[in-house]
Parts: structure tokens; sequence; C-alpha cells
């Protein structure tokens, strides 16, 4: 399948998928959610090890647990800044930051991709910064807390996408496997040491699984498309989820969009469009 078809996806499924755990959180206790969801996310990807290609190896698994250890860490500072903030600045941030640390990291590794996919990848960046323009503005003092906890997010988010695109591509989808490990000790633990209950609230497990396993069939269409193509442009369009997060929460929750928001949006789909021609 072609890489910019995966990686679009990708930024589709992962969007949904924040935007049903932003809901979780405002319907159960933080680190339930996020427990929770894992184990949805493992509970799909062992039902997929099987049926797809691939060869587990203490290699892969280990690159998948250090990624697995740094996306949990962005995992709960997102959800965090979700349940805080407002889900159509939050999630944009993030990206930001998610997209900008591997698309460096291609680029210093030697990735050369070409003028006009390279003209996307500004595009698109310059898009996420769009739509992260804060409806109806707010305050400073109302909107540091979740930023700061979104840039920190990002930076897991961005490490995470980083050590899994280090994995060797005949593991398929093991490394995944490893990641989710990691990712539900860590914080199962942080849980236990912090004295928190994973009870999740009620009526909220339904969304909270919907999250899960959205998140993880994110994660095994990134990793498709990273084992295909340059991490610079693959990380750049999956970069682009929040478009799908702020619709969403703007046809369901009703949140207004600053008209600038609309056009980041459509500045989104011409970035996608530059990156495939090239």
């Amino acid at each position: 399948m072609n890489v910019v078809v995966l990686a679009t996806a990708c930024a589709l499924v992962y969007g949904a998928a924040d935007f049903f755990g932003g809901l979780a959180t405002r319907r159960s206790r933080l680190l339930a959610v996020v427990v929770l969801s894992q184990v949805a996310g493992l509970g799909f990807i062992a039902a997929l090890a099987g049926a797809l290609p691939g060869t587990p190896s203490a290699g892969a698994l280990l690159w998948g647990m250090a990624a697995g250890i740094m996306g949990a860490a962005g995992l709960v500072l997102f959800y965090r800044a979700l349940a805080r903030g407002t889900m159509s600045v939050v999630a944009p941030t993030t990206a930001t930051t998610s997209a900008a640390m591997p698309v460096l990291f291609g680029l210093l590794s030697g990735e050369r991709p070409e003028a006009l996919a390279l003209a996307g990848v500004a595009l698109a960046l310059v898009s996420v910064l769009m739509v992260s323009r804060a409806p109806g503005g707010g305050t400073v003092r109302e909107s540091t807390g979740p930023l700061l906890a979104a840039l920190a997010a990002g930076a897991g988010f961005g490490g995470f996408f980083i050590l899994l695109a280090q994995a060797p591509a005949e593991a398929g989808i093991w490394p995944l496997m490893g990641a989710r490990f990691a990712s539900i000790t860590l914080v199962a633990l942080l849980a236990l040491a912090t004295g928190r209950t994973l009870r999740p609230g009620g009526g909220a497990v339904p969304t909270i699984v919907v999250a899960g396993v959205l998140d993880m069939a994110a994660n095994v269409l990134y990793l498709l498309a990273a084992q295909r193509g340059l991490l610079s442009l693959v990380a750049v369009l999956v970069s682009l989820y929040p478009a799908t997060t702020i619709l969403l929460a703007r046809y369901v929750l009703r949140e207004r969009l600053h008209p600038t928001q609309t056009v980041g949006v459509v500045a989104a789909l011409a970035a996608v469009a530059l990156i495939a021609a090239g």
C-alpha cells in the first residue's frame, strides 16, 4: 500500500482515537483511562499479530519497549492536558512538537526528500500551527498549564515515533507488542506508587475501549508506513491528526473553530497532496 495513504489513514485514526480519549478523561480518572485503553490496544494487536507477516526478535521487542516508555509518558501528559484544556488547542500543540522531532531526526540522519515533498512538509507544519489557534482566545493564565503538558506530551510522542521506526522492518508489527507491554507496566506502576485507582468511571468503559483500539490501529498504520517510507515524511503526515480531532470536537462537542483553524485544515489537505506528488 502507498506510504502516503498509510500515513494519512494513520492521521485520521489517531485523531479519532484522541477525540475518544479526551472524552474518556472527562468521565473517568486519567490513569484508569490510560491503562484500560492500553490493555484494549494490547488485545487488538495480539489478535492481529498472527494474521500479519513479521518475525519477532529481541531487538524488535527492545526497540518497541523503549518506544512504549516514551509513548506512555506522552499519553499520560496528553490526556491530562485534554482533561484540563481545550481539545482543539491541546491536540494540535502536541502534534506540532511530535512532528518536529522525527522530521529533524530524519533530516539529520541523511534523509533527503524531493523538493516538492519538502514544501509539503513545511506547509504541514504551518497548518498544524494554524489549527492550534484557540477559538475565542483565552488568557495565558488559563492556558499555560495544559499547553506545557501538551508540549511535553509531544516530546514523548516524537520519541515514540523515532524509536519505533528503528525496529527492523522484518519484525512486522511485533515491536508494538513490546511497546504496549512496557507502557502498561509503566503506567500501572505509576498508579500503584501514587495510590490511584484504576477503576473507570461509570459508563466510561466503552469510550475507553474505542480509544484504545483506535490508538493501536493507528500505531499499526504508522509502523507499516515508517517501514516503507522516509521518517521525515511519514511523521509529518501523521502529525496532521489534529484536523480530525478538531472537526470531531466541532461537530460533536460544539467547540467553536476560529477561521484560521479552518484554513489550517485546508492547508493540511494541500500538504498531503504535495507530499504525495513529491
